[in-house]
């Protein structure tokens, strides 16, 4: 498969997948760590961003 037809099958499973989100499986581990995300956030230990000037900082850093 060339790099664009795997781009595309994973795209086509993803839309797949996300039609039912609840049939996703979600590990332990991962629920842990949103919720730790989450009480961080609560007591204002995390700091956010605007998903465009994120995607600008990144593209900068690749520079």
């Amino acid at each position: 498969m060339s790099t664009r037809e795997k781009l595309r099958t994973m795209e086509a499973l993803w839309d797949d997948l996300t039609r039912d989100p609840g049939s996703v499986p979600v590990p332990d581990w991962h629920r842990e760590e949103l919720n730790e995300r989450s009480v961080r956030a609560e007591a204002g230990g995390t700091a956010f961003s605007e998903w465009d000037a994120a995607k600008r900082r990144l593209k900068e850093r690749l520079r």
